[in-house]
């Protein structure tokens, strides 16, 4: 029999804003009716957001979607431009360079994966990289951009792309979103956290000027300091700081120089990497370096060194801990963004698991009894989602060759989980690669990496040896005659955003 309406959700409560409360808030605003639950995110603007500009991957498009927002709008209002891909500087070799691209590499033909034509081709003399056989790949190095097309026989239809965008103004643009969908705002930091003293729910939260607002769920958006979830709950939290020994962040923005490329670089240093994040008005750098391994003076002046213009300010240090909570929902909060944990933005996933952490509450959506069953499933899900990129960041600096510094010594010889240790075994016996359940990353992600830091499997698969040479090669050069013509027909990335969506200070 069905429950009577009094034990529905009738009172949701957002602590923190940034871009996991202000995210959190505009889902929830468009997929619940404000007659039916009030939303209420509590943040202060004393206490800063760790946002610093942000690269994305393909998954944003899909949650902007949901949210119906006009992605021209989006664009001017968070300074956007287009990303096709991230190209690795300095992984696998000193000098090595490759493209980790969105969309496909090549095509698959008589059913078996295209790197295994790639790789025959190589033992037979092809000097082309892998990535050359994505367009999306060859239009981000000439950069160049068009949005894809609806015609499958068009290779323009095999772009995919994200964006990079200055992560405060798309919380601010969020925020706009959701009050006007009925979410209060309600400013001041928080004191005291009430709970419940049966059962330890959280009933309320105190603010500094006496002020109380009380919830019957809660979203822990506090950042690395988890006020919900770790400290009032007592949830714990897991380390991941062995395999991915970074703890530490030097971040600045920069003045643009030269063309406007539409991908996003990350290059290897001593003891760790920097990022390079263009948007329309300028370009966010950041170092995220390991502080066994180098002094934060040091970090800040390699940042400095390398940086293409100069420096918009000083740099920030961000201290953090990589890993995760032990659970993301518990009794009734759950935690979202670097509440939930943090895993280096090496491969641009920060928003997509606040993204993930949000849209999983929305499908396993509860009534105010808040099943332990539902939460546990929860937390099944996203741990799984914190695990499988976890273990594709772990390969970027497991396979390395590097051994110039302590840092990449220590990289290359760690032990990494038994669940990465087992992909990577797979792709050197055969050159094989699977997906399983929902993974975020698919075979081409991983490939790319693989291949790009000069892992190469033991054999080629044994049916594509049986192909005439030739022909396998005749088939590859036809792909990158039509990515060739098809990226050459394109405008420019800064054409393209000159036209499609300028902010007012591009068009100045």
């Amino acid at each position: 029999m069905a429950r009577s309406p009094e034990h529905k959700i009738k009172n949701i409560v957002i602590l923190g804003g940034g871009s996991a409360g202000w995210m959190t808030a505009a889902t929830l605003a468009r997929m619940l009716k404000s007659d039916h639950v009030k939303i209420t995110l509590v943040e202060s603007e004393e206490i800063g957001t760790v946002g610093v500009g942000e690269a994305t991957i393909p998954d944003i498009i899909n949650f902007n979607h949901l949210l119906g927002i006009n992605e021209q709008e989006f664009m001017k209002a968070t300074n956007a431009t287009f990303k096709l891909g991230i190209e690795f500087n300095n992984w696998g070799k000193l000098g090595d360079s490759y493209m980790h691209p969105f969309g496909l590499q090549g095509a698959d033909m008589m059913g078996i994966d295209f790197h295994q034509f790639w790789l025959y081709s190589r033992e037979h003399g092809n000097p082309q990289p892998i990535w050359k056989y994505s367009i999306s790949a060859e239009a981000a190095y000439d950069n160049k951009f068009v949005l894809p097309v609806n015609d499958p026989r068009s290779v323009v239809s095999k772009i995919r792309y994200a964006y990079h965008f200055d992560a405060t103004l798309y919380a601010r643009f969020l925020r706009k979103y959701a009050e006007e969908r009925g979410v209060s705002r309600v400013e001041g930091k928080v004191i005291d956290v009430g709970q419940n003293a049966e059962s330890g729910y959280i009933e309320l939260l105190t603010l500094e000027n006496g002020q109380t607002v009380s919830g019957d769920f809660f979203f822990d958006c506090t950042g690395f300091r988890a006020m919900l979830l770790g400290k009032a709950l007592g949830v714990e939290f897991e380390d991941w700081g062995h395999w991915l020994p970074c703890d530490r962040a030097q971040a600045v923005a920069c003045r643009d120089s030269g063309a406007l490329k539409p991908y996003t670089k990350a290059t290897a240093k001593a003891a760790g990497w920097q990022w390079r994040i263009p948007t329309q008005t300028r370009v966010g750098n950041g170092h995220i370096y390991s502080s066994e391994f180098m002094k934060d003076e040091e970090a800040k002046d390699s940042l400095i060194s390398d940086l293409e213009s100069e420096p918009l300010g000083d740099p920030r240090l961000i201290r953090f801990r990589t890993g995760c909570q032990k659970k993301f929902w518990e009794k009734n909060c759950i935690a979202v963004g670097l509440s939930a944990g943090f895993l280096e933005p090496l491969e641009s996933t920060s928003l997509y698991l606040i993204q993930v952490g949000i849209s999983r509450f929305i499908s396993l959506y509860p009534d105010g009894n808040l099943s332990s069953v539902v939460q546990d499933e929860y937390n099944r899900q996203i741990r799984h989602l914190f695990v499988q990129v976890r273990d594709f960041i772990i390969l970027h600096y497991k396979a390395t060759q590097r051994d110039d510094t302590p840092f990449w010594r220590y990289c290359r010889d760690m032990s990494v989980p038994d669940s990465l240790t087992a992909k990577m075994d797979l792709f050197r016996a055969g050159g094989r690669v699977f997906r399983y359940e929902d993974d975020l990353f698919g075979k081409t992600s991983w490939i790319a990496v693989l291949l790009g830091q000069n892992v190469y499997p033991e054999i080629v698969d044994p049916i594509v040896t049986t192909i005439p040479s030739q022909q396998v090669r005749h088939s590859l050069t036809s792909m990158t005659k039509s990515i060739g013509d098809a990226v050459m027909k394109m405008p420019s990335h800064e054409q393209f955003i000159a036209q499609y969506c300028p902010t007012d200070m591009m068009k100045n």
